[in-house]
């Protein structure tokens, strides 16, 4: 790389960070923010204080220490500001919400409890964080994350102490965690498309209520064992025998789980969808069914918004079932309760369901290529001397799909890979081979 280009990269780069933590009040936080960014782009596979100041430049134990662990900044507006850039740039075309799994051998990091892993597939040892991530076929980011306290630690106020884990932390299961980041998304000016996510918060009628409260849209996975009536199922008023309280509406079935309503779906009705271009093909045969979700928590919400068990109707609210079932496929493989309008082309939530890919696929390359899930710093809570409020993993990734648009611009590893000149010569001396950086000029002379 040649001294303008490193020059120029730079100026950029420390434009960028002065942005990002332009909320920080001293100057001196502001320069080893910025330090600590570059420690954090630069090739190891650790990145805690101790290697990360071997690598850097200008590195500075004492000083990044400060920063990382003692240093009173609110990182709230930073991560405000890394939002609205990115979603700038970005044009998401939906929020996924996710989990974030981080396995650790201890049981002093904060939130550490032995339950399902993600990242390992199993069940170990191992903090995890809900996270919100903005997402296209082509690209995501992290847009706000918190992570999440199990009882086991709410229950001993000592035992969060001597993680630094703050007072007001308390238990919450994680589909509330996951609503409470979109009213914080919501405040600073930002607002979902689509939300999308897996079973885990698909299964919660409650969750599925808060987002419709908030005039949200969402594309989120079912289990396959909701129980639902189709549309066209609806309530009789039962005769009223003249003893007790007047009979309320019911429905004259039983609710099916969604897995069973889709019998009714013959062949002909499943579609073939292609929701993303490239060599793998990513198509499949999809149906969508009308049905009125019957479960408990649905039946008090409905009796609920219709002024209360006597008034209501007995009606239930009407939302749309997306199936997949592949070609060749005796069975459905997957289920999806969305709110959009019935007037929806199919396409638009397959491609919702399908996009948590994305998220997943960047996750995968992330760990393979960078290391990342070793990163106190990335992973947040990793030990005592970090603080557990910090990102999840997974930055941005504007890696593209199997096929390469035109000008479709460098993926995340090509441009970590031609930051790392910059990095790594920043000072002016290359921190490898010990020589200062020179101009083409300079070097053909010699």
């Amino acid at each position: 790389m040649k001294l303008g280009e490193v020059g120029r990269l730079r100026g950029e780069l420390s434009e960028f960070v002065a942005d990002v933590f332009g909320s920080l009040p001293r100057r001196d936080q502001r320069r080893w923010g910025e330090c600590y960014l570059r420690g954090l782009k630069l090739d190891g596979r650790r990145k805690s204080v101790q290697p990360m100041v071997e690598r850097l430049p200008d590195g500075n134990m004492q000083a990044l220490k400060q920063f990382v662990n003692q240093s009173p900044w609110d990182p709230l507006p930073v991560r405000r500001r890394i939002a609205q850039l990115l979603s700038e740039v970005l044009a998401p075309e939906v929020w996924v919400i996710d989990n974030v799994s981080f396995p650790k051998c201890g049981q002093a990091s904060a939130g550490v409890v032995r339950q399902y892993c993600g990242a390992l597939g199993n069940r170990a040892n191992c903090q995890v964080a809900v996270s919100v991530y903005a997402a296209t076929d082509a690209a995501s980011c992290p847009l706000q994350w918190q992570l999440r306290l199990p009882r086991e630690w709410t229950d001993e106020p000592d035992r969060c102490g001597r993680a630094g884990v703050p007072d007001d932390m308390v238990h919450q299961e994680k589909w509330r965690l996951a609503l409470d980041l979109l009213d914080t998304l919501a405040e600073w000016q930002l607002k979902a498309p689509v939300v999308v996510a897996d079973a885990g918060y698909g299964v919660s009628t409650a969750f599925q209520i808060g987002l419709e409260e908030r005039g949200l849209s969402y594309v989120l996975a079912l289990s396959g064992k909701e129980v639902a009536h189709l549309e066209e199922v609806e309530p009789h008023q039962p005769s009223y025998g003249g003893l007790g309280p007047p009979t309320l509406p019911r429905y004259g079935t039983s609710p099916r789980a969604v897995s069973g309503l889709v019998a009714v779906a013959d062949a002909g009705r499943f579609t073939e969808v292609t929701w993303r271009q490239g060599s793998k093909g990513a198509t499949s045969r999809f149906t969508v069914l009308a049905i009125r979700p019957a479960g408990k928590q649905s039946l008090a919400a409905a009796q609920e918004a219709g002024g209360g068990r006597k008034r209501w109707d007995g009606v239930l609210p009407t939302r749309t079932l997306l199936v997949e079932r592949p070609d060749g496929q005796d069975a459905p493989t997957g289920y999806w309760i969305s709110n959009l309008p019935a007037t929806t082309p199919v396409e638009d939530p397959v491609r919702g369901a399908k996009m948590r890919w994305r998220i997943e696929h960047d996750y995968r390359e992330l760990k393979h290529d960078l290391g990342r899930t070793t990163s106190r710093a990335a992973l947040g809570a990793a030990g005592t001397t970090t603080s557990p409020w910090s990102p999840p993993p997974r930055p941005s990734s504007p890696s593209g799909g199997v096929t390469q648009k035109p000008h479709a611009g460098l993926t995340l590893y090509q441009v970590l890979d031609t930051l790392q000149d910059l990095l790594r010569c920043w000072t002016g001396t290359c921190t490898t081979c010990g020589r200062p950086l020179t101009t083409r000029r300079s070097r053909a002379r010699t």
